[in-house]
């Protein structure tokens, strides 16, 4: 497996970098900012820092360091509002660097930390979670939930590097790494058939030998998504597609109250909600979205809300979803498995059937 892949983006262009152990390769990347006399802090979360107690001490020995309590509930003005004050209390610059260590809620937390300090410090991910590898640490996205609905205040901001390190996944609970899948899976519908048949044939696991093309495949496929519409202002298409499974998705976690889902389990949901559209639209027959429908179920994830939920409730929080436009929700629907299209105006009652498919009352 090649050890770099490049975000191409002209000047703000940056390397994701693939490893087999995480330590050495950071360790030094730390070393060098110091030699530079970079200043460094680091980000991470009480979880990565229980888990990865040892590998923090190696790499970051005396850099400062603030632990915000995991959870989708970290992405909020109050931690912000602490990270920007561990910046200022630590006297670092606009040429200091703000290491990010932990899964996507730390990307998205650090990262929109780092874009509005000073107006703009650098940072660096170093994703923990199957998630973040494959999908929230690559592309720059970057913010914070509000009551009224999930990462509605952000930033387009990119890290320098990116750190994807296979060993941190033998630490990750079962649960978070099938969380994981759901984005991995969401990449073989919207632009890999081959990849889906990939997963159709294999369940993957953290040891599967498999896995690490099939991390680097992702990024490939979100970099060139990316690279093509960096701050989602394609009329159709572009960088939305990458929402695919996601209105749903976080219509569920904003209802829930971002406790009764890992943001992957809501995804998993919603790719069902959105093949069950994609079927009503007369754009994919039943047998895909059974098809579907069993890859999740095999790799551990959610086809159907674990507990009814009101439909009028969910309905509600679709249209407050970031990616809408002024002719109404916008979802993304499969063509194919492997093709994947935006759609707006859709009928309210199709998507109410979809919910109630889904276990909604």
């Amino acid at each position: 497996m090649p050890q770099k892949l490049t975000v191409e983006l002209g000047s703000r262009s940056y390397p994701i970098h693939f490893l087999r152990n995480s330590s050495a390769a950071i360790q030094q990347a730390v070393t060098e900012a110091v030699t530079k006399g970079q200043q460094s802090i680091l980000l991470t979360d009480d979880r990565v820092a229980a888990a990865q107690a040892e590998f923090l001490s190696k790499c970051f020995g005396a850099v400062p360091r603030l632990t915000i309590n995991a959870g989708e509930k970290a992405k909020s003005l109050e931690n912000l509002g602490r990270v920007h004050d561990f910046l200022a209390a630590n006297k670092i610059t606009r040429q200091g660097l703000l290491w990010v260590v932990g899964g996507g809620v730390m990307g998205d937390l650090g990262g929109f930390a780092a874009a509005t300090y000073l107006r703009g410090i650098q940072y660096v991910q170093v994703p923990t979670t199957l998630l973040a590898m494959v999908d929230s640490s690559v592309g720059g996205k970057t913010g914070i939930n509000l009551a009224a609905g999930k990462n509605l205040v952000g930033a387009f901001y990119h890290p320098c590097a990116v750190h994807i390190a296979m060993d941190f996944l033998a630490t990750l609970p079962a649960r978070e790494f099938a969380a994981g899948l759901a984005e991995v899976i969401k990449y073989g519908l919207l632009g890999d058939a081959a990849l889906f048949a990939q997963l159709e044939k294999a369940v993957l696991t953290p040891s599967h030998p498999d896995l690490p093309a099939i991390i680097r495949r992702c990024c490939e496929l979100k970099a060139g998504i990316v690279r093509a519409d960096e701050q989602e202002l394609a009329v159709e298409d572009g960088r939305a597609l990458l929402n695919l499974g996601h209105t749903f998705g976080h219509a569920i976690e904003q209802v829930t109250g971002y406790t009764a889902y890992l943001h992957g389990e809501a995804v998993a949901v919603g790719l069902a909600g959105a093949a069950r559209l994609s079927q009503k639209l007369g754009l994919i027959p039943a047998s895909d979205v059974a098809r579907i429908d069993r890859v999740l179920a095999a790799h551990q994830l959610p086809v159907k809300l674990r507990t009814p939920l009101p439909v009028a409730e969910l309905q509600a929080a679709t249209t407050r979803d970031k990616k809408n436009r002024a002719d109404g929700v916008r979802f993304v629907v499969l063509n194919s498995i492997g093709a994947a299209a935006t759609r707006s105006g859709l009928p309210p009652a199709a998507v109410e059937a979809v919910w109630r498919e889904l276990g909604a009352v």
